[in-house]
């Protein structure tokens, strides 16, 4: 009975890494997106927050799931038009835009959740549930961790190779690879930089966007403030930490979600750690992992540097 016991706590915590990675995982590939195109985003945590509670109004206004998905990429596009404007156009130090956003993410997401409840009890509305594939998830072990997931998290796991291909197999990919090596290069072809480097962020904070909203629709039936928690810092340590690859973002992520997942379930079984301490422990890991990471041959050579002709 103790090792049936045992075995059903492993397939939890490895089942609940791969639910708690999915935004993540979508947050990364965007910013991945993003700063491959030479844009140093720190406003993931504003646009996840952002398109979290958009997901959230557009769920308990409309009842559908889906619209709600809708309206997290839309407002998480949004915001990387903002983004893009500050940085790409106006030339504001990216690290200061994106402080900036997330502070009016921040403040505006709070004002306007108690606008939307008016000091009732605010309405609440039932997320994605598991969705089994036939056969798959009958796999002993394996089958409930990798194939009785939301819907999202496969999608979510596809895009790691929809990503990769899109950087290092497509015309595009290469473009935006040159955005953030020798954006000069683009430039002298006639191709307009800041146009595309627009299309970059706008498509990066979609995908940012959808993160926040899945952390809404697949972990909670209603919006609090700060919702996300740092995640979107957690991001940009796994960016860093994946050295800006696809392949290595997710193995970066899945660690995070791992020691997540990890901290849950130690709660649960009443394990004699202070809680404070195994809620801390994937922030605790971050900070230990940017102290030890000595290389970052894949950052892009113009990352954070604003392009200027002449």
């Amino acid at each position: 009975m103790n090792q049936l016991f045992q075995e059903a706590i492993i397939v939890s915590i490895l089942a609940s890494t791969i639910r708690i990675m999915t935004p993540l995982l979508f947050s990364a590939m965007g910013e991945l997106i993003t700063q491959r195109a030479g844009i140093w985003n720190m406003g993931v945590e504003g646009t996840m927050l952002t398109g979290a509670f958009v997901a959230y109004i557009a769920a308990t206004a409309t009842g559908s799931l889906w619209l709600a998905v809708v309206a997290a990429i839309v407002a998480g596009a949004l915001m990387g038009a903002i983004i893009a404007f500050m940085t790409a156009t106006l030339r504001v130090d990216h690290f200061i835009a994106g402080l900036g956003l997330n502070l009016l993410a921040g403040g505006l997401t709070l004002y306007w959740f108690q606008s939307y409840i008016q000091g009732q009890a605010q309405p609440t509305f039932s997320g994605f549930q598991d969705v089994a594939i036939p056969l798959l998830s009958d796999i002993p072990v394996i089958g409930p961790v990798l194939f009785s997931q939301r819907v999202l998290t496969y999608v979510a796991l596809l895009f790691v190779a929809v990503v990769w291909f899109l950087l290092y197999r497509t015309r595009y990919g290469l473009e935006l690879r040159c955005l953030g090596e020798n954006p000069k290069a683009l430039d002298v072809k006639g191709l307009s930089v800041t146009a595309r480097q627009f299309a970059a962020v706008m498509l990066g904070s979609a995908l940012t966007g959808l993160g926040g909203g899945f952390l809404m629709l697949g972990f909670s039936d209603r919006f609090l403030a700060d919702f996300t928690a740092g995640r979107g810092w957690i991001v940009v340590v796994a960016l860093i930490a994946g050295n800006w690859k696809p392949k290595g973002v997710l193995i970066a992520v899945t660690a995070f979600a791992f020691l997540e997942s990890l901290a849950t379930h130690l709660q649960v079984v009443g394990a004699q750690v202070p809680h404070q301490l195994l809620l801390a422990l994937p922030y605790l890991a971050s900070i230990v992992l940017l102290m030890g990471v000595r290389f970052r041959s894949g950052q892009p050579a113009r990352l954070g540097i604003p392009y200027k002709r002449g």
